[in-house]
């Protein structure tokens, strides 16, 4: 039995810890990836003082030789890469408007949620065509659903509806590598950007994520979820 590797960006808090963790009771060995050398140190020995396994790399996703060196050391170090979770992401204009974007906030969220996603995705393609086999989950919203598409936080929104066309696209070219790739909405998870309005813990969200990123080779593919049940774009 070969052990999957797996690696979670921006895992070293909230949602992304949870499926770095619930990825790691699984059986996978888990890249605890943060923007902080620190941070994804501190939380690979957290988890690993937990029995699982886990290491940790510095990966910032809006730095293009970051995202390449974690993703061939992942290669290097461990033979292989199977799993990707775009967790990482910013959301930094709550309230804002289209009319009335500041267009620096805009692109910086689309660096981070959209570019940064698909860099990543870029990078780590190669180590799973490799081995001919991978799993690509993308972390989006709702909000970026045409059906609850409204006003506020336009950056977020607009960059996570761009991050789901991304996830269809990928999907329909990478379907003959036994590559599969889709999104999930966690729903409104206690963390740092639900601003006080959650309704669940991260250990509960992070259940669909590690169910997409261990599907079996025959399992859905350019599709969005929440909660293992599909949402409508």
């Amino acid at each position: 039995m070969v052990q999957r590797v797996a690696l979670v960006t921006g895992a070293n808090r909230g949602l992304g810890l949870a499926i770095a963790r619930r990825l790691a009771k699984e059986g996978l060995h888990v890249i605890a990836a943060a923007r902080s050398e620190r941070a994804a140190f501190e939380t690979a020995a957290l988890l690993t003082a937990e029995g699982l396994s886990v290491s940790g790399h510095q990966l910032d996703v809006t730095d293009p030789a970051s995202v390449a060196r974690a993703m061939a050391d992942a290669g290097y170090e461990h033979g292989r890469l199977d799993v990707l979770i775009n967790n990482a992401a910013v959301a930094i204009d709550r309230g804002q408007a289209a009319a009335s974007a500041d267009m620096e906030k805009v692109q910086a969220t689309l660096d981070a949620n959209l570019t940064g996603a698909w860099r990543c995705c870029t990078a780590a393609i190669p180590e799973m065509r490799r081995n001919g086999y991978g799993r690509i989950v993308n972390v989006t919203t709702h909000m970026a659903t045409f059906a609850r598409m409204g006003t506020g936080s336009v950056a977020y929104r607009v960059s996570k509806t761009a991050l789901n066309a991304l996830t269809c696209i990928l999907a329909a070219e990478l379907a003959s590598d036994n590559i599969l790739v889709n999104a999930a909405s966690p729903g409104k998870v206690a963390t740092r950007m639900a601003y006080g309005k959650a309704d669940r813990a991260p250990e509960e969200a992070a259940d669909t994520f590690v169910w997409l990123a261990t599907l079996s080779d025959d399992g859905p593919t350019g599709q969005l979820f929440h909660d293992r049940q599909p949402l409508a774009w």
